[in-house]
Formats: structure tokens, C-alpha cells, sequence
């Protein structure tokens, strides 16, 4: 074969048994780099040593990029024939045809119309959507639009814009935003620009799109806190959506993939809180510091048991108040638990203003011919002093709901008794009277027409109903996670009391995680 190289002799001894062949599997059967088989097949072409599908073969990849997924593109090419001194052959509803000179040069390449729809709409930003229904009548296709758009991208003449991930970008629901760069002014203005019709294309998109107007209100929001040197935590963020957590998960993820600008700070690996990149240095750990601090109080051991224990004295009385009924209330955002009562105050108690809250409220009603009695608790976890007992009573008092004026003065209501449940009272201390006598912690409260419960009561009947002596309240509230929990424990050991100890044990097992966690808490 004069006049061709050892390339193109090495392809023409593949193709010569007459079956037709795509670039790829030439390279694979000869061995030769892609390059090299790409220029000689050309050369082949261009000289009627072989044909050349007319129109290309579109094919569907997908390509398994370990941590980033699995990537899907479109590949096109075209499959070779030894020509065999034809122009042109049918072969498998295929077109081979030869390579011929074009007389006339087309006016504009598709992608010259699409970087010129680009620039001739500087002014705007448009989804790859728009751009190919703009193009249509042209012969345009989205696969035509992004094509040109990434060879331009390339060349520093367009803005793309996409969702922003760790690691990639992936389109909007109408395709990627582009907008194009104008090149006559100075580089970092006219990507700012650029930028901003992006965003000014996004904001007009926001009233068909729920997502987009809760990734500007998460936006704003994050702002606002950053303006007053605050962190934004989840949880607030959810409450002023008014959404479910899934739809505030699926928001911000959103917007931290739109604005990189916006930051997550992550409190001992799981309470999560946002700002803006402005934020200085030393605000943002003055901010850190002081939720960390919030975190302790409201996250940490004591909160956990203080709540537990609150659900053991209510497991009780459940238990063992014939008639009792428990009133409920909705809480903002369901996190509370509605048998928690929050009270309405006609004067302000020990700082609290407007508000106070109870642990539980329970009705009963004796007989037929009898009042109903309004019992009202008060849990305290650790050791109970007389403050303690003054300020429940005040509670009570100035509340709405059971206080009342009086010639004496403010009074509890009459149906009304306190009960104050603490896990421990101190036994050394003492109440001085008006006539200089001391009484007792327990009979002061008595007198104040309050009812003390102490877990040592608890305990004992727990041990009238055969649990062992090692198993106490205490023990139950500060091992399990949660006061759903505590009721189950509870709830199993009086079923089966022979096994209390065996239960405690797997329970500690099982909640194992949480007291290292609480331990780092207090660590910190």
C-alpha cells in the first residue's frame, strides 16, 4: 500500500475483512495510542481509503467515579469501512460514505450560534433550557448548547452555574445557568457581574420554586445572625421555615451548595449552626464559645436527668393515682413534651416575666358529689432547699391559671395543691418563722399546703413489688436516654421484677454512646 504510513497500513489490515469499526475499538485491536489512530483514520478518510458513517452514533455511558457516584454523559462517534474504491455503502441501516470537499463554508457553526445567542444577550442569564428553545428553529439541542457552552467555559468567555457540591456542580431543574463574560472590562468586575445576573435569574425563578425561596430566607437569615456576630442554628432556621426537618435538611443543603460563602460550624460533632464568610476571626469563636456553653446547659447530663426524672414521678402517679388525668399542651416546633404546662403570669417570678413552666398537671375527681382536686408538680433534680420550694409556690401563686387576689393578699387557689418532687432534700435545713421557731424543710412545705415526694418513696415500692435492692430511681434516671425510655424500663420491671438488674445492665450497654458523648460535653 504505497504511500501510506505503518499506521494507517495497520489500520487498513483490520478493516479489510469488512466489518465496520469505531475509534475505540480500532485502538484496542491495534494497540496504538487514540491520537495516533485519529489522525490516521482522517487521512484515510480525507484520501477515499475508507468511509465514514454520515451521520455519528449517539451513546449513553455511565462511568463509576468512585466517591463522586456514578457519572452519566453522552458519547458520540462515527464507525470506519474499507472503502474498496466505493463512494459510499449501505451497511446495517447505516450511511458509509466517502469524504467530500464542501463547497461552500456553512455561515456559523452551531456553536457560534450559541456563543453568539451568549453575547448578544449579555444583559441577561438564561437556563440551558431557554437557550436551546431560543435555538430550536436553528436545529439546536440541549447536547449542542452545553457543548459549546464548555468550550467557551473553557476559554474564559461564559459564567456557569450550577447546585455546588463537596466535590462537583450538577444543573438546576431547568439546566445550568449561564451568562456570558464580557470581556472589555477588568476580570474581576465582569465576573461579578456575571454573578449577579445569575443570581438576579434565581430570585425572578424563586415564586415557581418552594427550595429557592427557602434557600433565600435560610440566606437571609444566616445573614442577619452574622450582622449581629450570632451563629444561625438548625433548629432555628427550621422553625422560621415552618417546615418539616427533611424539607430543612433538603434547603440548606441546597443553599450551601448556591452560596459557598455560607459556612457550617459543627458543636462537638453534632449540633450544627451556620454563618456568613464575613463573619471575623474573633467574633465567630467568641459565638462558638458561647453556644458551646448553651449546648452544655441544654444538651448535657443534668438536662438529660433532670427530664428522666420528671418522667418517673409522672410514671408513678400514673400508676398509682386512681383517676388521674393528665392535661396536655402543643409546644412550638413539638419538642417539648406536651404534658409539660406552660403557665401565664400576672407579675414577674424570679426573672420570669410572662411565662412559667410546670412539669406536670392532673385532675381527679374523688366521688360524684365531689370537686375535682388540680394537683400541679414540680420536679427537681439533686438537692431540694427552701428557695426551691418558695419560688413553686410563688409559680402558683402569681399564674394565671391558679392564683387568685384575695383580702390576704395573692393565694393558691382553693382545689389547688403543689406537689414538689426532688430527688434528694436537705436534711440540715431549716425554716426560721416569724416567732423565731425552726421547723423543718418538710413541715414548712407541708404548712404551705405543698406535698413532698422523694425518690426513697419511689424506691419503696419498688421493692414491695420485688426488684432488688441495688435498682433505684436514681439509677434508672441517669442511665436511660431519654423519658420514653424511663417509662419503659419502669414499665418492664414491674412486669417482671425478678429481672431488674439484668435490664438495668443491658440498658447501660445499650446507652453507652450517649454517656461518652456527655462526658466529652463536660470535657470541653
Amino acid at each position: 500500500m504505497p504511500g501510506y504510513g505503518q499506521t494507517e497500513r495497520e489500520i487498513i489490515a483490520v478493516l479489510s475483512d469488512g466489518k465496520p469499526r469505531s475509534l475505540k475499538e480500532l485502538t484496542e485491536q491495534t494497540g496504538l495510542a487514540s491520537k495516533q489512530i485519529e489522525g490516521a483514520l482522517y487521512r484515510l478518510w480525507k484520501n477515499s481509503g475508507i468511509l465514514r458513517t454520515e451521520k455519528p452514533t449517539y451513546e449513553a455511558l455511565k462511568a463509576f467515579k468512585g466517591r463522586a457516584g456514578i457519572r452519566k454523559n453522552t458519547r458520540a462517534y462515527h464507525l470506519y469501512v474499507f472503502a474498496l474504491g466505493r463512494d459510499s455503502i449501505n451497511f446495517q441501516d447505516m450511511r458509509f460514505v466517502k469524504c467530500e470537499k464542501r463547497l461552500e463554508k456553512p455561515s456559523e457553526s452551531k456553536a457560534e450560534l450559541v456563543r453568539s445567542f451568549l453575547e448578544e444577550n449579555s444583559e441577561r442569564a438564561f437556563y440551558s433550557t431557554e437557550v436551546e428553545e431560543a435555538l430550536k428553529d436553528k436545529g439546536i439541542v440541549q447536547r449542542d448548547v452545553m457543548s459549546a457552552v464548555r468550550r467557551a467555559e473553557r476559554q474564559g468567555l461564559v459564567y456557569v452555574r450550577g447546585y455546588r457540591m463537596h466535590d462537583r456542580q450538577t444543573p438546576f431543574k431547568e439546566g445550568y445557568l449561564i451568562t456570558w463574560i464580557d470581556s472589555s472590562k477588568p476580570r474581576e468586575q465582569a465576573l461579578e457581574e456575571a454573578i449577579q445576573r445569575t443570581e438576579k435569574a434565581l430570585a425572578q425563578n424563586a415564586s415557581t420554586s418552594p427550595i429557592i425561596e427557602r434557600v433565600h430566607m435560610i440566606r437571609d437569615m444566616v445573614i442577619e445572625a452574622t450582622k449581629l456576630r450570632d451563629l444561625a442554628s438548625f433548629e432555628f432556621i427550621q422553625n422560621k421555615l415552618n417546615c418539616t426537618e427533611y424539607e430543612a435538611e433538603g434547603a440548606l443543603k441546597r443553599t450551601i451548595q448556591l452560596y459557598p460563602d455560607l459556612k457550617e460550624a459543627k458543636l462537638f460533632n453534632a449540633y450544627r449552626y451556620y454563618y456568613h464568610a464575613s463573619l471575623a476571626e474573633e467574633d465567630l469563636k467568641a459565638a462558638v464559645a458561647m453556644k458551646e456553653n448553651y449546648v452544655r446547659i441544654s444538651k448535657g447530663r443534668m438536662n438529660r436527668v433532670g427530664h428522666n426524672w420528671e418522667a418517673c414521678v409522672e410514671w408513678f402517679i400514673d400508676k398509682f393515682t386512681t383517676g388521674a388525668s393528665f392535661r396536655t399542651q402543643s409546644h412550638r416546633g413539638n419538642r417539648m413534651d406536651p404534658r409539660r404546662i406552660t403557665l401565664h403570669l400576672v407579675k414577674s417570678v424570679s426573672g420570669r416575666k410572662y411565662n412559667a413552666e410546670v412539669d406536670r398537671v392532673w385532675e381527679v375527681t374523688p366521688g360524684i358529689f365531689a370537686q375535682p382536686i388540680t394537683y400541679v408538680l414540680e420536679c427537681k433534680w439533686g438537692l431540694v432547699r427552701k428557695e426551691n420550694v418558695n419560688d413553686f409556690l410563688d409559680v402558683l401563686k402569681w399564674s394565671k391559671d391558679f392564683g387568685v387576689d384575695t383580702p390576704d393578699g395573692r393565694q393558691v387557689k382553693q382545689g389547688v395543691v403543689g406537689v414538689f418532687a426532688g430527688s434528694a432534700f436537705n436534711p440540715k435545713e431549716s425554716v426560721r418563722l416569724k416567732d423565731e421557731t425552726e421547723i423543718s424543710l418538710a413541715t414548712y412545705t407541708a404548712r404551705m399546703n405543698i406535698q413532698l415526694l422523694k425518690a426513697s418513696d419511689f424506691n419503696e415500692k419498688l421493692q414491695e413489688r420485688g426488684v432488688q435492692n441495688a435498682v433505684t430511681v436514681q439509677k434508672i434516671c441517669r442511665i436511660a436516654k431519654d423519658e420514653k425510655e424511663v417509662r419503659e424500663i419502669l414499665e418492664e420491671m414491674w412486669k417482671t421484677p425478678e429481672r431488674s438488674e439484668e435490664i438495668l445492665s443491658k440498658i447501660i450497654e445499650k446507652n453507652k454512646e450517649i454517656y461518652e458523648f456527655e462526658k466529652m460535653l463536660e470535657e470541653k
